[in-house]
């Protein structure tokens, strides 16, 4: 049994069991992989994958309980490198934060400069992706720390921390009748286009809530990944706009009103998240810490250690 070998089993589940995908992505060939994975069913006695014909369609019951040691034994493969390059270089290295578009332009730019100001030879990698790709990312081991609102809490292979609560607002063009409705209600909302976020983007499924439970159907004649594109449009007059509080700027949109619209939304939290049992580097726990006040290193350490069974 070697490295390779388990490296190709966790590989060959990554990509649905099409080896010729498994042999691109750890560059090998087809007939390699095909025999390390025979050599350790060999060596094991037991059958990993259920086979039709030449191709592999899923795992045996012995492969499922092998993959999960694998995938165990690959990770604290990782942390053993990331724990020496904590020890040998403390203050330089990289750091990648999977978040939404949300967060990257509106809340995290000053957690980003202080961590800079601090840790100015570390590689800051913000990776703005989608909250189910921000899960994944976390889950591969492909980004250090998760930061969105959704899909991120109660994953059992994570531990997060609430990072911020925040509420949607209704945005319109600065003179829109609905400035002169007070106090501005969901009925008079649903008489205009509506121009908001994606299904599974910053709350959208909060928005879609809050008009069922009062029988409203609005009309979402728009739906777009980041605020910035919903203001655009809302400018251009093709709708009244519901973003994340947050996404608004007197500053930078002057010709938008924000109306006084928070008695029509629940809040919602963004967390801060990371997989358990991942080593995280000294200026990750600080990065956190930079989100977080109220949060130590310790605190998340314990947070991120393994659950031991006390039996």
């Amino acid at each position: 049994m070697n490295f390779q070998q388990l490296r190709i089993i966790s590989e060959t589940v990554r990509q649905n069991y099409n080896l010729t995908e498994v042999a691109n992505a750890l560059f090998t060939s087809q007939s390699g992989v095909s025999k390390h994975i025979k050599d350790l069913e060999d060596e094991l006695n037991i059958e990993l994958f259920i086979r039709k014909g030449k191709r592999f369609i899923g795992l045996t019951e012995p492969g499922k309980e092998l993959v999960k040691i694998v995938e165990r034994i690959l990770l604290d493969t990782k942390n053993i490198k990331r724990l020496a390059e904590q020890f040998s270089q403390y203050d330089q290295g990289q750091l990648t934060i999977a978040t939404t578009h949300t967060q990257a332009q509106y809340t995290l730019p000053p957690v980003v400069a202080e961590f800079k100001k601090a840790f100015p030879k570390v590689h800051l990698i913000l990776h703005e992706s989608r909250p189910d790709e921000i899960l994944s990312m976390l889950i591969d081991g492909k980004a250090d720390i998760g930061i969105a609102t959704e899909a991120l809490e109660g994953t059992v292979e994570l531990v997060s921390f609430p990072y911020y609560t925040w509420q949607h607002a209704v945005i319109a063009p600065t003179g829109h009748p609905l400035q002169s409705i007070r106090p501005l209600t969901l009925e008079a909302v649903a008489e205009y286009p509506i121009i908001t976020y994606h299904h599974g983007m910053t709350g959208r499924f909060r928005i879609d809530q809050v008009f069922a439970k009062a029988g409203l159907m609005p009309d979402i004649a728009m739906s777009a990944l980041d605020a910035d594109v919903i203001k655009t449009y809302v400018k251009l007059g093709l709708g009244v706009g519901i973003i994340a509080s947050v996404a608004f700027s007197p500053e930078r949109d002057a010709t938008l009103a924000k109306l006084d619209s928070e008695h029509l939304f629940e809040k919602n939290t963004t967390f801060v998240a990371a997989r358990r049992n991942h080593y995280l580097r000294g200026y990750a726990y600080r990065f956190i810490e930079l989100c977080i006040p109220t949060l130590t290193e310790s605190m998340i350490r314990s947070g991120i250690s393994p659950v031991v069974d006390p039996e």
